[in-house]
């Protein structure tokens, strides 16, 4: 410890998606609440936090580069204590903190809302030998969890649920954070309400799953009552539990914004079976019409992924052909990778990198043709 004296200001670093920025909110909230305060100026932190990422290879690095970055404030910054959150140290564990000595505590994505504990432990005298907390996946925001917003403006997100019971072959989401819980009904129109009455103009719902959430079009109809409110977005619907009520809803309503983000991942069945998708192109193909039917005008963007094990030239040229016939106003593309404990790590038929990043232009120059035609004049 560089100093006897309670740390009391903090520096939060939230890498990765949405979902991981409320988490950030939260720990934020529940140390505001006992007394430290924020700083957007890293070199004068006492307490720097950095909520991790660890859904693919890059975004790994991207978070174990960040750490070494900022381990060197520990010794010509004010920084007295790092800690590590979130993805992370939930899918590596005590392999994570013998790598890196440098931080002096690891939280798993269960201990968000006990964090202020954590450090009032830390930094006490003398300090825990303990540096690794990580306890079952169980952590599920209520209307009583304090959260503080990091990003100004008047928009923000609400995680609707956490977890994820899909089971595809190719993602450890479901081993870091656990089956799918959702949150209560009232537990969010309260937060929201909370947020409107803060200012907040936008609210945008996320999950690993937002369409599994039970009762979601009764939930966005109660949304789109609360005073204050003018916009309403859904992202990360799966097309499993995309159903009819929720777009008419989204017809209905004019706070619910008419947009879908849809991961589709692929088009060609034999990839999707071997993806652990429960969806055919055919059922998939009767949804985007429907969609589009239902809701005319509705703005579709989707995500696909190329070059997963066994992919056949005849697979990829099918999902251009989809694409091709879907016009997409907005779509994302991914190479393949082999993510560490995954069953499509062990899959045989692997794709040359070569082709797989052929496949990924190709792909994206196709889209990016589509969104000329679509955004012209």
């Amino acid at each position: 410890m560089k100093s006897t004296q309670t740390p009391t200001t903090l520096y939060i670093e939230s890498l990765g998606c949405a979902k991981n920025q409320v988490d950030s909110e939260v720990m934020l909230g529940c140390l505001e609440q006992n007394g430290l305060t924020l700083t957007n100026d890293i070199n004068t932190a006492e307490i720097i936090i950095i909520n991790t990422c660890a859904f693919i290879a890059e975004a790994t690095r991207e978070s174990i580069d960040t750490i070494l970055e900022y381990a060197v404030l520990k010794q010509n910054g004010a920084c007295r204590c790092l800690i590590v959150c979130g993805c992370l140290p939930q899918r590596y564990q005590g392999e994570l903190a013998k790598a890196l000595p440098e931080v002096d505590l690891f939280l798993g994505s269960s201990e968000y809302d006990r964090i202020a504990g954590h450090i009032k432990t830390l930094t006490s005298s003398p300090a825990p030998a303990a540096r690794l907390v990580i306890g079952k996946q169980s952590f599920l925001q209520t209307a009583d969890t304090p959260r503080s917003l990091l990003a100004p403006g008047s928009s923000a997100y609400i995680k609707i649920a956490e977890g994820c019971s899909h089971g595809c072959t190719y993602c450890a989401i479901p081993a870091i954070k656990g089956p799918y819980r959702q949150r209560s009904r009232s537990s969010i129109l309260q937060e929201a309400r909370t947020l409107a009455q803060a200012g907040i103009r936008e609210i945008n719902l996320v999950a690993q799953d937002t369409t599994r959430y039970r009762g979601l079009a009764s939930l966005l109809g109660s949304l789109c009552r609360v005073r204050g409110l003018e916009w309403i977005r859904l992202l990360y619907c799966h097309p499993a539990h995309l159903e009819t009520d929720i777009l008419k809803m989204m017809a209905s309503e004019q706070t619910l914004c008419r947009y879908l983000d849809i991961p589709l991942q692929h088009i060609a069945d034999p990839v999707l079976k071997r993806m652990g998708r429960r969806e055919k192109r055919t059922r998939i193909e009767a949804l985007i019409e429907r969609a589009r039917k239902i809701v005319p005008g509705i703005a579709l963007r989707t995500t696909f992924i190329v070059g997963f094990p066994g992919e056949t030239d005849k697979d990829f040229s099918e999902l251009l052909e989809f694409v091709r016939d879907a016009r997409f106003d907005n779509l994302g593309a991914f190479c393949y990778r082999a993510e560490e404990g995954t069953p499509a790590a062990k899959m045989p038929g692997a794709i040359p990198e070569r082709v797989k990043r052929q496949r990924f232009r190709e792909l994206m120059n196709l889209q990016k043709q589509i969104s000329r035609e679509k955004n012209a004049p």
